[in-house]
Order: structure tokens, then C-alpha cells, then sequence
């Protein structure tokens, strides 16, 4: 969702919301008293559901932060891992050379152009990225006829093959990772009930009462909004990018 789109719909909700309010003062008018008392108890209870709201909201955010920001830590990690190897490829023998440096870069290129789009798509990789990395390990190989210097840049080359191994797990997983469906009910049923107590106080001021109704209602759909955005770890608007990839294979 666009940032265009993003304001159309918190507007949109708080434009609802004034209407709400319109329409409740226009059908319910406040008279000289209130419309019922204002009584311990019940400003006890809205006060309660606003702070557990708020409490709903801050562990939603928290929650796909996290797993946006593991995701990132992840893609650098795995593109850091194979550009150190893509970089040892000089310390092996000259036939192992090139083709370690083109299964780095096809590989580079392969998570760009094919993994990405399906992981912003929320859709399953294949096993094409898998096999890709099995013949950057063959390219690494090192025969024993090799000297000893070559053997030690194979070994380092394997070790760095790991953590690309590693933290392609966890973007893969990371690229299935969603928010609970408990704690999205929970978003939806606070928000309607925090707007709701907004309705059963009367306020004389219409205005006054339009206005927070507004705000309110405006600055819930924009959190909610963005905790749907942070929901997608490798969405387009503000999910981790391939920069990592693009920057060290650019050239």
C-alpha cells in the first residue's frame, strides 16, 4: 500500500468517524443534562479497554518489528557471507577462480530477480535458490594435489557458505512469518470498542466532540495501517530491500 493510499484510508476513517458523530448528535441531541450519568464505573472501564488497546497495539508493533528487522539482519548477512566469498575466490586454484565467481553472482542475481518478487508476493521459494547454493560448495572444492594455502582458502570459502546457508533459512522463514490472528482480532475489537466509548458520553460541543472522535479514530487506522505494512518483512513500502545483493554484485 502506497503512502497515498495509507493517508486516503486514515482520512477516510476519520471522516467516517465525523460522521458517526454528526449523525449521533443530529438523532440523540445532548439536552441541558447529560444523557446519563457519568459514573465511576463506567469511565473506569473505558479507561481500562483504551489502556489494554494500547497495550494490543504496542505488542503488535513490537512484534512485526522484530521480525522486519531480523529479516533485514538476515539479507545482510547473507549477501555480506557471499561477497566475503566471492572475494576468496582469488586464493584458490585458477580453475576454481571463475566459475566460484559466476555461481556467487548467478546466485546474487538469482535471489534478486526471482526470490524477491515472490517473497514480497508472500509466496514459497522453490528449491532452484537450494541447488544454486550446492554449486557455489562444488565450485569451492579443492583437489588434494593443491597446495596447502589453497586448501586453508577452501576451507574458509565452506565456512562462509554456511552463513550464506544460514541466513538464507532465515529469510526464508522470515518471509512466512505473520502477524497472530489473535493479536489481529484483538486490533480490530479494541479499536471498534475504543471508538465506541468516545459515543456514550455526551459532549455539548459538537465540534469538540467531532474533532477527538477524528483524531482518535484517524490515529488508530494510521497504526493499524502501519502494523500491516511492517507485517510484510520484505514488503515494498517499508519491508528489507535486496540493496545488500545489488551493492556488493553491482558491478
Amino acid at each position: 500500500m502506497a503512502l497515498f493510499e495509507t493517508l486516503v484510508v486514515v482520512l477516510g476513517v476519520a471522516f467516517v468517524a465525523a460522521l458517526a458523530v454528526v449523525a449521533k448528535t443530529k438523532l440523540f441531541p445532548v439536552g441541558d443534562e447529560e444523557e446519563e450519568p457519568r459514573e465511576d464505573v463506567a469511565e473506569y472501564i473505558a479507561m481500562m479497554v483504551s489502556v489494554l488497546y494500547a497495550v494490543v497495539l504496542g505488542l503488535c508493533l513490537v512484534s512485526v518489528w522484530d521480525t522486519r528487522s531480523s529479516a533485514a539482519d538476515h539479507v545482510q548477512a547473507e549477501a555480506s557471507a557471499l561477497h566475503q566469498t566471492y572475494l576468496l575466490a582469488d586464493a584458490l586454484p585458477a580453475a576454481h577462480r571463475q566459475p566460484l565467481r559466476d555461481a556467487a553472482r548467478s546466485y546474487a542475481n538469482h535471489v534478486v530477480d526471482v526470490e524477491w518478487p515472490a517473497m514480497v508476493a508472500r509466496e514459497p521459494l522453490d528449491t532452484s535458490g537450494w541447488r544454486m547454493l550446492e554449486q557455489l560448495r562444488r565450485a569451492g572444492e579443492v583437489s588434494d594435489s593443491d597446495r596447502v594455502s589453497e586448501h586453508i582458502a577452501a576451507q574458509e570459502v565452506l565456512a562462509q557458505l554456511g552463513y550464506v546457508d544460514d541466513a538464507r533459512r532465515g529469510r526464508e522463514a522470515a518471509a512466512q512469518e505473520r502477524l497472530s490472528p489473535v493479536l489481529w482480532t484483538g486490533l480490530v475489537i479494541g479499536g471498534a470498542l475504543t471508538l465506541a466509548f468516545m459515543f456514550l458520553f455526551g459532549i455539548k460541543r459538537s465540534t469538540t466532540h467531532v474533532v477527538m472522535v477524528m483524531g482518535l479514530s484517524g490515529f488508530i487506522a494510521f497504526t493499524v495501517l502501519l502494523i500491516h505494512q511492517l507485517d510484510s518483512p520484505f514488503g515494498e513500502m517499508l519491508g528489507a530491500t535486496p540493496d545488500a545483493f545489488v551493492r556488493y554484485f553491482s558491478a
